[in-house]
């Protein structure tokens, strides 16, 4: 075979591994996610009984990363104790070993079999979680072809002197081969991927043993540096996890290193066969690790909490310009009130503007930082709330009594638009990026120029606000119903691509239409800033119904 064409068999064949390794992860995820996090949830009881959760969690979903990111959002949210969540950790590096042990076999007879069954159960199945299961089946078994994609290749690769003296000088180095493992498993995510990649180039003849188990170890430290990539903006809590599990590993690789020269005594005496000597090892390291910290857990626990401190943030003032002083002077207080309710809308806009771009997104980011104004939206709109009750306690004018309710009222309006944002806008943007669907072109300008137009009404909406124009008020009315014909006629257009079979349009008919419904309640919460004015200025009629006919 031509040297191009072994180096692009080898290559297609890791890619493939990686691949099929996330094909597994994601389908056990989307298939058991719930009830994984319900069960680590619950692993509080007991060190051994955390340990060995995380030995069921990370087998099942074939990542300790992946497990470990979910003992983050617990620890993020106080839900479990640092010493529990440390010995999770310390059973899902244990866990992850499980899967390399199972695939490290000869299993090439299973993958016709499992890619029929797995390709069965996903076309003939209507239920989503039949299909996740169809998707497992066949990602195992497209791990098990890779892995005699890559064994092929490198069967070759043993003749050559170049690659002999360059694996001659690595070996001879072991720190540098462990520093590529720890590089190998970042660049892929995945440490499960990376070990069986080792574990076959082993097994071809192509790695040495010592130099195999160098790169094993520099694969378990990656793979701890994976969640923590992944959460360095995280909070204390969840950094003490991820740093903790980081160090476990780290010091374990430090303290073997050097007796590599014994681990390989004792893996031969154990196996025969050079791939199974590397996965014995790989599983052999990490129980190591086990029995060694999980007696130390609650010890690094406390560790942690006073190196990794929580921030000492200054108090945050209550509202810089809700002063209680000027409450007894009514025109004062409710001109400091306005100006609260404008740094809200601000808050609201951005929200708002910020939204539309999350549907384009898959990192899930944008919509994090989206969703974390909103806290700030309510708890400003409260303030400002019991600010206005505590005004409307004083003696007020007939005009300051409506300035203050215009103001709860608006408030209220713009809390509201805020949760529909985030739990509905938002929620639907998720969605779009777990399913991996795109509008049409057609559709996805529809949402953007309505979504541009409920902007303007938003910007035109504060003005009115501001300079309680009648003027402006009737116009910010006026383009509220061609808003409402605009989110009518996109609704008929998509129901016409839905007719004309547009694909699409199909898969995304749910989302669409939802989005078109929330930007139209959007829009009517904005505009009621201008019914208020009107109605001072006498250009409300009291109701839209025709008088009947007597």
């Amino acid at each position: 075979m031509a040297g191009h064409a072994l180096l692009l068999n080898l290559l297609g064949g890791i890619a493939l591994l990686v691949w099929a390794t996330r094909m597994v992860r994601t389908g056990v995820l989307r298939a058991f996610g719930e009830r994984f996090r319900l069960a680590v949830a619950r692993a509080t009881a007991s060190p051994v009984r955390a340990c060995l959760t995380g030995i069921a969690v990370a087998t099942a979903v074939q990542s300790s990363a992946a497990t470990g990111l979910i003992v983050v959002a617990f620890a993020e949210r106080g839900l479990i104790a640092l010493g529990a969540a440390l010995a999770v950790m310390l059973g899902a590096d244990i866990g992850s070993t499980l899967v390399v042990q199972a695939l490290s076999f000869n299993l090439s007879a299973l993958t016709p079999i499992l890619l029929i069954a797995g390709v069965a159960v996903f076309m003939l199945s209507g239920s989503p979680f039949a299909q996740q299961i169809g998707r497992i089946v066949i990602g195992l078994a497209l791990m098990i072809l890779s892995l005699g994609m890559v064994v092929g290749a490198s069967q070759t690769l043993r003749d050559s002197p170049v690659l002999a003296l360059v694996l001659q000088r690595l070996a001879d180095d072991p720190i540098l081969a462990a520093l590529i493992g720890v590089a190998l498993t970042w660049l892929v995510h995945s440490s499960v991927a990376v070990v069986l990649l080792i574990i076959s180039l082993a097994g071809a003849g192509v790695l040495g043993l010592p130099l195999a188990m160098a790169l094993t170890l520099g694969a378990n430290v990656g793979s701890g540096l994976i969640p923590l990539g992944l959460s360095v903006k995280a909070s204390a809590p969840a950094l003490r996890v991820l740093v903790g599990n980081l160090a476990f590993r780290l010091i374990g690789a430090v303290l073997v290193l050097p007796l590599l020269g014994l681990a390989e005594q004792f893996v031969t005496w154990i196996e025969a066969d050079a791939a199974r000597q590397i996965a014995d090892f790989h599983t052999a390291f990490n129980l190591v690790l086990a029995l060694a910290f999980l007696p130390l857990a609650g010890l690094a626990a406390k560790l942690l909490e006073r190196f990794l401190p929580e921030p000492q943030t200054p108090r945050q003032p209550t509202i810089g310009h809700l002063d209680d002083s000027l409450l007894d002077r009514p025109a004062l207080a409710l001109g400091c009130a306005t100006r609260e309710v404008m740094r809200l809308a601000d808050m609201v806009e951005i929200m708002l503007r910020e939204t539309i771009l999350a549907f384009g997104e898959d990192s899930g980011q944008r919509r994090q930082a989206t969703a974390a104004l909103d806290d700030g939206v309510d708890r400003l709109q409260e303030e400002i709330k019991l600010y206005l009750t505590r005004l409307t306690r004083q003696p007020l004018s007939e005009e300051e009594s409506r300035r203050a309710f215009d103001l709860i009222l608006f408030t209220t309006n713009l809390e509201h638009t805020g949760d529909i944002i985030v739990k509905s806008l938002l929620e639907l943007a998720a969605k779009k990026s777990r399913l991996h669907v795109a509008f049409s072109p057609e559709g996805w300008d529809e949402i953007t120029a309505l979504h541009r137009r409920v902007v303007d009404q938003m910007r035109l909406a504060m003005t009115v606000f501001v300079t309680r124009d009648s003027k402006m008020a009737r116009e910010l009315v006026v383009e509220k119903q061609r808003v409402r014909l605009a989110e009518r006629s996109a609704t008929e257009s998509h129901l016409k691509r839905l007719r004309a079979g547009t694909v699409a349009s199909i898969e995304t008919s749910a989302l669409h239409l939802d989005i078109l419904r929330d930007l139209k309640r959007i829009n009517a919460h904005i505009t009621s800033v201008a019914y208020p004015i009107l109605e001072a200025a006498g250009e409300l009629q009291e109701s839209r119904l025709r008088v009947a006919a007597e």
